[in-house]
C-alpha cells in the first residue's frame, strides 16, 4: 500500500512538475508587463503605492492600464473605475466557463474568482483532464498573482529609471502566450476553430482603430461565443 501511495504521490508531483514549467512562460509575460505597468503609473505622476494597491486589489492587466491611462489624462476615478469594470465584463465569460474547475466552498470560489485572467483560464481550458485542469487553474493563478505584483512593485519603485517602456515591446508579451496557448484547442476542435475566426476577425478590425481602447477587441472577439453555442445545440 505504501508504495502505492508513493507511486502515485510522485505521479502527481511529476504532473505538478510539468505545470509549473509550463506555466512559468505566462509568469515571464505577467512579471514584463506589470513591470511595465508599474513604470508607466509612477513616471506618469502617480505615487508607488497606487499601481501596487490597484494590482493586489484589482488584478485586472488590461483594465488597469486602461483606468491609469484615464487618471494620468485627467479623468477622475470614478471614469477609471467604469473604464476598467467595462474592460472586465469579459471576466463574467471566462468565469462560467471555469465554474466547475474553481472547487467546492465559497472561499475556493472567492480566491479563484479574483485569479480569473485570459492567461489563467486559458491555461485551465488547455488541459483535457478535469483533475489536471483544476490544479492548472490554480498553479497558472497563483504564480501569475505573485509574479505579476513583483513585477508592478518592482516597476513602480523602478520609476524613471526604466525610461520609456513602449520602445520594449512589451505589450507583445501577453497575445503571445495566449495564441500558444490557445493553438491545441483549435487544432484539435473543429467547432473551436470556426468560432474563433469570426472572433479574431471582430477583434483584429477594433484593433486597428485607434479610437478603440485597450481590451475594447477581447470584448469583441467574445462574440465568436455565440457561434459555439449554436453548433453546440446542433449537435
Amino acid at each position: 500500500m505504501r508504495t502505492a501511495e508513493r507511486t502515485r504521490s510522485g505521479a502527481d508531483g511529476a504532473r505538478h512538475r510539468d505545470l509549473v514549467r509550463d506555466a512559468s512562460l505566462v509568469w515571464v509575460a505577467g512579471g514584463v508587463v506589470g513591470v511595465s505597468f508599474g513604470a508607466i503609473a509612477v513616471t506618469g505622476g502617480l505615487p508607488v503605492w497606487v499601481p501596487v494597491v490597484m494590482s493586489l486589489v484589482v488584478y485586472a492587466g488590461s483594465a488597469q492600464f486602461s483606468a491609469v491611462g484615464v487618471l494620468l489624462a485627467g479623468g477622475g476615478p470614478l471614469a477609471a473605475a467604469a473604464t476598467g469594470l467595462l474592460l472586465n465584463t469579459r471576466t463574467a465569460a471566462f468565469g462560467l466557463a471555469v465554474a466547475d474547475v474553481l472547487g467546492p466552498g465559497r472561499l475556493a470560489r472567492l480566491a479563484g474568482a479574483h485569479l480569473v485572467t485570459d492567461e489563467t483560464v486559458a491555461f485551465a481550458l488547455a488541459q483535457t483532464d478535469p483533475v489536471r485542469r483544476r490544479a492548472a487553474f490554480w498553479v497558472s493563478g497563483i504564480g501569475l498573482f505573485a509574479v505579476w505584483n513583483l513585477g508592478v512593485l518592482a516597476g513602480a519603485l523602478a520609476g524613471n529609471a526604466l525610461g520609456d517602456t513602449a520602445r520594449y515591446g512589451l505589450d507583445a508579451a501577453f497575445p503571445a502566450v495566449l495564441v500558444a496557448l490557445v493553438l491545441p484547442a483549435l487544432r484539435a476542435d473543429a467547432r473551436v476553430r470556426r468560432c474563433a475566426v469570426p472572433g479574431a476577425a471582430l477583434a483584429l478590425a477594433l484593433a486597428l482603430t485607434p479610437a478603440v481602447p485597450a481590451g475594447v477587441p477581447v470584448l469583441a472577439s467574445l462574440a465568436g461565443l455565440a457561434l459555439y453555442g449554436r453548433e453546440e445545440g446542433r449537435a
